[in-house]
């Protein structure tokens, strides 16, 4: 060791500290691998939408066969999420999301090899039912390596990796379609989880205390806030409670109606912006992506927001005025768009619709991570579940909206009426209640 670095050891260790004293970030490279996690998950999911065009022409599908193919999807997502999230209550996000991400990699691959109506419903389905439980283990894995007083931050910086990745996919489908065939586009973004899977599986641990990187310093910052959790409780999910506790049923039906909101912007928005709002080539594409552009900032701000009120006021106002007024701007916003002339303005409006609509994110989950304790998995999935219900019908009403209200504009409505009883639903949320232990945080 050089004589400099005697000197900086020792000047430090006249401060009256160890090294070991001050906290690692080992959390910091945690959250980084997750928002890539994110935005790949989006980075697939969002690419269809654009492609879906060519895939009706080359497949000879009609709309509401893509529909169905779009809920496909959800569909069978939501009928895996629970089970899935359960599992990675049991085993652990390591193997649970290497397994998930190189699943749906697979079937992105497939996708590209798709022939007829009946084998894309097919794959798209497999697919879905490979990717559920991504975002309920992402959610252990921050429950298990943020203290309760990061969460909603780390939550936020999360969804905005899968924004940043769902806004930026249009852009990237719309150049990338000019230059190769949509068949391709699935081949290379099917390749890129592969890689992903590798380095989470290579690096990453359960608990802070399995890494080697992180002293005790970290590990102990961690567990502020954590309660204390015994590990037969994980083999014993009491389903009687999850079933009837008010908060996580107001949490269901919110993200059923947040859900919704969201799968009608990635599935049917595109055609909403072309065919009754003009748009074409990269202007489309731009617009398109607009509402997960502008949610990158509102992950990201939502989540210190709640932070900063659960800080200041505790956890029910932290959590809940953030959700409830999100929900209640988003609606005021898609509504306000729906009825504007001027197709800027009003692809604008329905874009920060959106993006408000994502605002809640840090402190819906953070919710379930709240009152969860040791099955943050299960919780998690539970309202993910409900939001993917709203996700299987939001393509399907979508096509038949404008039929049943004589306006092409009607989809918006639903969406923006369903934002604002979601943010009704924030009233009968107490975040400061352990669901299993009924013990007020």
């Amino acid at each position: 060791m050089s004589d400099q670095a005697n000197e900086r050891d020792a000047a430090f260790l006249a401060t009256g500290l160890d090294q070991t004293t001050v906290p690692t970030r080992v959390r910091s490279v945690v959250l980084m691998l997750a928002v890539c996690l994110a935005g790949i998950t989006y980075l697939d999911r969002v690419c269809i939408s654009l492609t879906a065009p060519y895939m009706m022409r080359d497949l000879g599908l009609s709309e509401v066969q893509m529909s169905l193919v779009f809920s496909a999807f959800v569909l069978s997502y939501a009928i895996f999420e629970i089970p899935t999230g359960w599992w990675g209550d049991r085993i652990g996000p390591r193997r649970v999301l290497t397994r998930i991400v190189i699943w749906w990699s697979g079937f992105t691959i497939a996708t590209a090899a798709a022939f007829n109506y009946s084998s894309l419903m097919v794959i798209r389905f497999l697919f879905g039912a490979g990717e559920a439980g991504a975002w309920p283990n992402s959610a252990k894995a921050i429950s298990r390596w943020f203290p309760t007083a990061e969460r909603g931050t780390a939550q936020g910086i999360f969804f905005m990796g899968a924004h940043l990745g769902g806004g930026l996919t249009p852009l990237l489908v719309t150049a990338l379609l000019g230059i190769m065939p949509w068949r391709s586009i699935f081949l290379l973004f099917g390749l890129i989880g592969f890689v992903w899977a590798a380095v989470w599986w290579s690096w990453f641990r359960d608990e802070p205390a399995e890494h080697s990187a992180v002293n005790q310093a970290e590990r102990d910052l961690i567990m502020t806030g954590r309660a204390a959790e015994d590990e037969h409780r994980l083999t014993d999910v009491p389903w009687g409670l999850l079933v009837t506790n008010r908060s996580l049923l107001a949490l269901c039906l919110m993200y059923f109606t947040q859900t919704y909101g969201f799968y009608y912007y990635i599935t049917w928005l595109p055609k909403y912006l072309r065919e009754d709002r003009g748009f074409s080539g990269m202007q489309l594409g731009f617009f398109a992506g607009l509402p997960l552009l502008l949610s990158v900032l509102a992950d990201l701000f939502g989540g210190l927001t709640t932070d900063w009120a659960t800080r200041r006021f505790g956890l029910r106002i932290g959590r809940c005025a953030v959700g409830g007024g999100s929900l209640c701007v988003a609606g005021l916003a898609v509504l306000a768009g729906s009825g504007v002339a001027n197709p800027w303005r009003a692809a604008i409006l329905i874009s920060l619709g959106g993006a408000m609509a994502n605002f809640l994110l840090g402190a819906a989950w953070s919710v379930c991570l709240d009152i969860s304790g040791r099955h943050a998995g299960v919780v998690t999935a539970c309202m993910n579940t409900a939001g993917q219900v709203g996700g299987v019908l939001s393509p399907i009403v979508a096509v038949y909206a404008p039929g049943w209200f004589a306006s092409r504009s009607s989809p918006l409505w639903i969406v923006a009426g369903l934002y604002l009883l979601g943010a009704l639903c924030w009233f009968f949320v107490d975040p400061r209640r352990r669901l299993f232990d009924d013990r007020k945080l």
